[in-house]
């Protein structure tokens, strides 16, 4: 939802789906299926990529 979004450049619905992802993603990485840095990067990129639509 979040990369659907951002590649139709409207910033408010990428927002929102970002804050859906993120604690979702948190929790992913706090059970151990993915690493927490892989989860810190993956939200750093969305949070740019939705940044620049400004």
């Amino acid at each position: 939802k979040v990369y659907a979004a951002i590649e139709a450049g409207d910033k408010a619905a990428a927002q929102k789906a970002f804050n859906e992802m993120q604690p979702i993603v948190d929790r992913q990485a706090a059970k151990g299926l993915i690493h927490k840095n892989k989860a810190a990067r993956h939200k750093a990129n969305l949070t740019a990529q939705i940044n620049k639509l400004a």
